[in-house]
């Protein structure tokens, strides 16, 4: 029944629109039709000129009210550049906005048709149209010397220092690799992924550097004020790690890592105590991978050195996860409980 009524709104809609412009088509009939034109043209030159003006103030209100109240500041170093170069490129785009914009709504309203005034045409200019492609030309150049410069900054070496994550997306949630105490990755293949046997990265055991690799879903911890390498994959189609807040992405592609880095400058408490406790850095899939990608969300907590030592101190290597007879802490069979030995008393008989 809803259906039919919004169907049937619509269609009365239409019949509306269709008989108000028959009705003026009479009208321009019965009045002349160039009289009705010309009254037409300065309505419409007037409507255009309020719609500037009530324009600029809506791009100037939406602005002051959702300035820094989306996302707030970058919460990493490279992000503060990536906001530098978005204000740049906003700063350029603008004044060109505005001055195109006022001129074509102004000129309209101007120079609508008038009797007393003949257009003016000519076929060519070379002066103008060497301005409108020279400058823009330089411009973008510009433009284009920034994003280079920073793409090169995000995917080039990390320092020496830095803690590595590896990132990997499926579909659809994310998984998350910390090397031990050796700092080493584990070599993986795809052919050894098998979670129900507590593999789900496919790592290869017999490498000595997985022994103490750990693994955790939907959850990432880093460290504040210290810069982190993440080792970006994927298990079946092509995902995108988006982190808004650090203003990065990059895509992650089954059978080819790609890397990125930078350092957090806030810990998940700071940006709580400034934005409510129910803050959170956010990992998103930016790419659309199915009908599940809406849900693909992770949550990046960001600590401090002593919170994220307790916290990967807590963590068991994912060795001992599928090996657990292996693990050193576990306890061994021989010391299990046994049944305490019983004591006979012996009694003299009076």
């Amino acid at each position: 029944m809803q259906s039919f009524f919004v169907i049937a709104i619509l269609v009365l809609g239409f019949v509306v629109m269709f008989q108000i412009a028959k009705a003026s088509e009479y009208v321009g009939i019965l009045r002349g039709e160039e009289k009705s034109r010309k009254q037409s043209n300065r309505v419409n030159a007037f409507l255009l000129l309020v719609f500037l003006i009530l324009g600029l103030i809506g791009v100037y209100y939406c602005n002051e009210q959702l300035k820094d109240k989306i996302l707030g500041p970058s919460a990493s170093d490279h992000g503060i550049l990536v906001d530098r170069m978005l204000y740049i490129t906003l700063a350029l785009t603008g004044v060109v906005f505005f001055a195109t914009q006022i001129a074509l709504f102004w000129f309209s309203f101007k120079y609508q048709e008038s009797d007393k005034r003949k257009a003016f045409y000519y076929p060519h200019n070379n002066k103008l149209e060497l301005i409108w492609t020279v400058i823009p030309a330089i411009t973008l150049t510009i433009l284009v010397g920034f994003g280079i410069f920073y793409w090169f900054k995000i995917t080039g070496d990390a320092p020496k220092n830095a803690m590595v994550v590896e990132v990997t997306g499926k579909q659809f949630g994310w998984e998350f690799r910390y090397p031990g105490n050796d700092g080493v990755l584990g070599k993986k293949y795809y052919k050894n992924i098998d979670a129900a046997k507590n593999n789900p990265v496919g790592q290869i055991w017999d490498d000595e550097a997985n022994k103490d690799d750990i693994f955790v879903e939907q959850e990432m911890h880093v460290v504040v004020n210290k810069p982190v390498k993440l080792v970006i994959g994927a298990k079946d189609v092509i995902h995108d790690v988006g982190l808004a807040h650090f203003r990065m992405k990059m895509d992650a592609v089954p059978g080819t890592p790609t890397t990125m880095w930078f350092t957090p400058l806030y810990t998940t408490k700071q940006m709580q105590d400034k934005y409510g406790k129910d803050f959170a850095y956010e990992i998103s899939c930016d790419q659309m991978c199915g009908k599940g990608h809406w849900s693909m969300r992770g949550v990046i907590v960001v600590d401090t050195q002593e919170e994220f030592d307790a916290w990967i101190a807590g963590k068991k290597p994912q060795y001992y996860v599928a090996f657990p007879d292996k693990d050193p802490s576990a306890p061994k069979a021989d010391s299990l409980a046994k049944p305490a030995p019983v004591v006979a008393s012996l009694t003299t008989d009076k």
